[in-house]
């Protein structure tokens, strides 16, 4: 079992840049795979970034690729995305998830959620 918390979360211009972190504890973090979800009001969770055990291979949707990054420190037991040219659209509950499969963008195929940290964007 793992157990993830969101940081980093706030209220930023469209433009600017925001680095979100989730803490893992538990079990072995270098054992999952990790993503970054998001959800904005009214819709259904979507698959934002994905990385691999190892931190080697990354996975992005279409509409962040080129402004997010996703990344791992596993000494730290800690994921991160840092999100640059931030856009209004990207306002969402941002969630990390752990699983022991592959990466997929099906929000069902993770197994381990965090609570969430709120990004809004202002104009």
């Amino acid at each position: 079992q793992v157990q993830l918390v969101e940081s980093g979360g706030g209220l930023v211009q469209a433009g600017g840049s925001l680095r979100l972190s989730c803490a893992a504890s538990g079990r072995t973090f270098s054992s999952y795979n990790m993503g970054w979800f998001r959800q904005a009001p009214g819709k259904a969770r979507e698959f934002v970034a994905g990385i691999s055990r190892s931190g080697a291979n990354t996975y992005y949707a279409d509409s962040v690729k080129g402004r997010f990054t996703i990344s791992r420190d596993n000494a730290k037991n800690t994921l991160y995305l840092q999100m640059n040219s931030l856009k209004l659209e990207d306002t969402a509950v941002y969630y990390c998830a752990a699983n022991l499969g592959v990466v997929v963008t099906q929000p069902a195929a993770w197994n381990h959620w965090g609570q969430g940290t709120q990004v809004t964007l202002s104009s």
